[in-house]
């Protein structure tokens, strides 16, 4: 059994038992997707474009459609103040009490399900709410789905942040920072001082009347990895959360900044690395089991990047921070451009790597990882618009992971690590291949799965992830918040309707799984559990912020323009 970090706090005058609450809060749903007519205000938002929005755009929107209260001093007094007249404020609506919202589009009756569902999910400590938990489902074995995870919490994080109610939000980024402090061993091993948990449990001691919390970085993980991306999802909360209340002051306090420091430290250490990409294990993100992601899987470097961009921003430009700011913007130049031109894949691509010559020496190399064209697998030639193009799976020494992996590439466009035309790209391919990465139920985790001996040899015969189920080609709900915001941010805010209606039809009858199976995602995950808490958050999310698209700025950021590097291959990449 696995030995836990432990913290025993004083006594509690409440324990984590499930409190219900009156109000719940609602989003519309939109009927027809003419978004120059959505939001009849003084600064429209023109949803034709087909490239980023930028941070300003979005500051004023903050201040011309929807303005959330100021939310300092949180801790002291948590109050919202009323709007003026007149003034949309997506923070007061409510989902029991309000059958139509405040824009005039009729509320779908999932939402209210879904917000009482999520706040049944609610955990708490010391009488305070620090996070969700990962399923409610008692229909199966708990394992460790009552627990607080961190990659799990964001969505929930961000509905209740774009419901303003921040305070769960900052009590979670609080208590997960105080975990980091822990010492951390697995067997005789101790990790980087950095390393964000996994997750984390409340325990409750009846007898005592105390609450303890325990701490899981990865000593009882599949495989025993520590979670790379809890890091980068932490630091891109608080960044989501300073730009949602506009209180700077959590992300100013010491320990936050310790605390980003340490974790920047992690990244950015010397080695012997001779690329900028971060070298990883199999397990270490989301998808969580041993699935041949190991080595610089796009996921991970997609989140990395945006933690970088968000750290530049939330660190202060003291003695220590001014150091960081400048070694993070020289890692920023060197992956956004290893990124672009050696990860990206479009026809043409596809055909020049058809025609390399291998075994080349020098600086000369055109094939500069040595990727051997009869590698290529057979899909990948159909699969392949004539328009579109996408972020492979992994790049690295006489390895390419051609597969499509839809988390990396949909955070790739909320960070800018994709251009406005690779942006486009990646959503003309989702439109292309609707039926292989959308199919029934969105969204494809990868595409294709993993079969017969390719299984066996790569997932070591995982039964969990037999062909087209959990993360070899499952179908996971959660990712529609990601992909509604990849959507708005592109201008192809019709793509996100036609998947939310999708996902409409299903998950409240099935009961809000966490994942689906089948080649086009039409059965319910043979191992998947009910009440999964991210499905309701991300499904929440994606309504929130397609009412609503001002909300994309929590979590979108627009292309750096000074530090752009030049998209320009050596000339060794010329034939």
């Amino acid at each position: 059994m696995s030995t836990f970090s432990t913290d025993v706090t004083q006594n509690v005058t409440q324990n984590g038992n499930v409190r219900s609450t009156d109000t719940l809060c609602t989003v519309a749903e939109i009927e027809e997707c003419d978004f120059s007519r959505l939001l009849d205000r003084p600064r429209p938002l023109n949803m034709e474009r087909k490239r980023s929005f930028d941070e300003r755009s979005f500051s004023e929107l903050s201040i011309g459609l929807s303005p959330l209260p100021s939310f300092k001093n949180v801790e002291n007094s948590f109050r919202f103040t009323d709007p003026p007249d007149g003034v949309f404020s997506p923070g007061r609506r409510s989902g029991f009490n309000t059958p139509i919202s405040q824009n005039g589009f009729e509320t779908h009756p999932m939402v209210a399900d879904a917000w009482e569902a999520l706040r049944r999910s609610l955990v708490y400590f010391r009488g305070k709410p620090v996070g969700t938990i990962a399923a409610l489902d008692s229909s199966e074995e708990k394992v460790n789905y009552d627990q607080v995870f961190v990659r799990d919490f964001v969505p929930s994080a961000l509905a209740f942040l774009m419901n303003g109610e921040p305070e769960i939000v900052k009590n979670f980024l609080l208590k997960t920072l105080r975990l980091q402090s822990w010492e951390k061993k697995i067997d005789r091993f101790q990790l980087g001082e950095g390393v964000m948990p996994a997750s984390f449990k409340v325990l409750h001691d009846p007898v005592r009347n105390t609450e303890t919390l325990m701490a899981d970085f990865g000593e009882s993980a599949i495989g025993r990895v520590a979670p790379i991306d809890s890091g980068f999802w932490w630091i891109i909360l608080l960044r989501a959360y300073t730009k949602s209340t506009g209180d700077s002051g959590l992300a100013e306090r010491p320990e936050c900044q310790k605390g980003m420091r340490l974790i920047m430290s992690l990244c950015l250490s010397e080695g012997f690395d001779t690329f900028p990409t971060l070298l990883c294990a199999d397990g270490c993100s989301m998808i969580d089991r041993r699935m041949g992601v190991y080595g610089y899987p796009i996921e991970i470097q997609a989140l990395f990047f945006m933690a970088l961009r968000c750290a530049m921003i939330l660190l202060k430009q003291d003695a220590e921070g001014k150091e960081f700011v400048e070694r993070i913007s020289k890692r920023l130049h060197a992956l956004s451009y290893h990124m672009r031109s050696y990860f990206w894949l479009d026809l043409k691509q596809l055909n020049d790597i058809y025609r390399y010559k291998t075994e080349e020496y020098s600086h000369t190399a055109v094939n500069k990882f040595n990727i051997m064209p009869d590698s290529l697998p057979e899909w990948i030639f159909d699969f392949m618009p004539m328009h579109g193009g996408f972020f492979v799976g992994n790049v690295g020494p006489s390895n390419m992971d051609f597969r499509w992996f839809s988390l990396g590439n949909c955070i790739a466009i909320l960070s800018s690590l994709a251009t406005p035309e690779q942006s486009t790209a990646i959503m003309d391919l989702i439109e292309s291949r609707w039926e292989e990465l959308v199919g029934e139920m969105p969204l494809k985790v990868c595409y294709p799965a993993l079969e017969s001996h390719e299984w066996k040899i790569i997932t070591g015969c995982d039964p969990k992830n037999t062909r087209w189920s959990y993360h070899n080609g499952g179908s996971w709900p959660v990712l529609l918040w990601l992909l509604t915001a990849a959507c708005i941010k592109t201008g192809r805010p019709q793509i996100a309707r036609r998947a939310i209606e999708l996902a409409e039809t299903r998950l409240l009858k099935d009961s809000w799984p966490e994942y689906y199976d089948g080649k086009h995602g039409r059965y319910i995950g043979k191992q998947a559990r009910k009440s999964q808490t991210w499905s309701i958050a991300g499904y929440l999310v994606a309504k929130m912020m397609l009412e609503d698209p001002s909300h994309l700025g929590m979590v979108s950021l627009e292309e750096d323009k000074q530090a752009k590097p030049l998209m320009k291959r050596s000339s060794s990449w010329t034939f």
